[in-house]
């Protein structure tokens, strides 16, 4: 009985049938690589993330407000509004060669696409191997069991781009320490200052606030960590 009730409703499941809609290779072929484009567009926040400076910078910028405890000031909007920028101008000189080795050739036809990836990919990786440390870099060729590179083509972008990003989190996290120490100093300051007076029932944290945001302004803090910033990469 039970088999009799469940095999109507077997039988009435639907069939997925994909079809291009053409018998010509070369227009099945062009739906393909329309797929693969729009794949590619659906990673480029990963690709914008872990392919050009924005990792340093916003992992910076977060380090910035945690040191000075002001929690969600500014906010999240503002500092990847500006993590976003500052990732656009220190990539422009790399953007504008990839439009002009790569983009514009394809667009007026010179270049195939698989041409105009080749051409795209060198400034980039360029850039991420300026920026990557030997031993990352030997962490990940080693463990795919290919040989040391002789040069830049021998680097797969498969190797060079983990390599880059953990670089960069290593980057980040180091200038993060250094922003981290005046303020610890300030915050062990105030605590000894409310300790001596008896006043341990008072939060440092909130007394050493104002004195850190004083502190940050009267030293042109934001100038002096946007410009850090872009000395790091130049």
């Amino acid at each position: 009985m039970v088999d009799q009730l469940i095999m109507p409703a077997i039988t009435q499941i639907p069939g997925l049938d994909v079809d291009f809609l053409s018998n010509e290779p070369a227009n099945v072929a062009t739906t393909i690589q329309l797929l693969l484009v729009l794949t590619v567009l659906s990673l480029a926040p990963s690709i914008l993330i872990l392919m050009t400076s924005f990792t340093r910078i916003v992992i910076v910028l977060s380090f910035v407000r945690q040191g000075l405890a002001t929690q969600s000031m500014p906010p999240n909007q503002v500092l990847i509004g500006l993590a976003l920028f500052l990732t656009f101008f220190i990539m422009a000189p790399i953007f504008a060669e990839v439009n002009e080795q790569a983009l514009t050739p394809f667009l007026d036809g010179e270049l195939t696409q698989e041409e105009a990836l080749e051409q795209a990919a060198i400034p980039m990786k360029e850039f991420m191997a300026k920026h990557t440390r030997e031993k990352d870099l030997a962490l990940f060729m080693g463990y795919a069991g290919m040989e040391r590179p002789q040069s830049l083509d021998d680097i797969p972008l498969t190797a060079l781009i983990p390599a880059f990003a953990i670089s960069e989190l290593k980057t980040a996290f180091q200038i993060g320490f250094l922003i981290f120490v005046p303020f610890l100093v300030i915050d062990m300051i105030v605590a000894s200052v409310l300790m001596s007076m008896g006043m341990m029932m008072l939060p440092p944290v909130m007394i050493a606030l104002p004195f850190k945001i004083l502190l940050f302004v009267l030293v042109d803090g934001w100038y002096l960590i946007v410009q850090s910033l872009l000395l790091s990469f130049s």
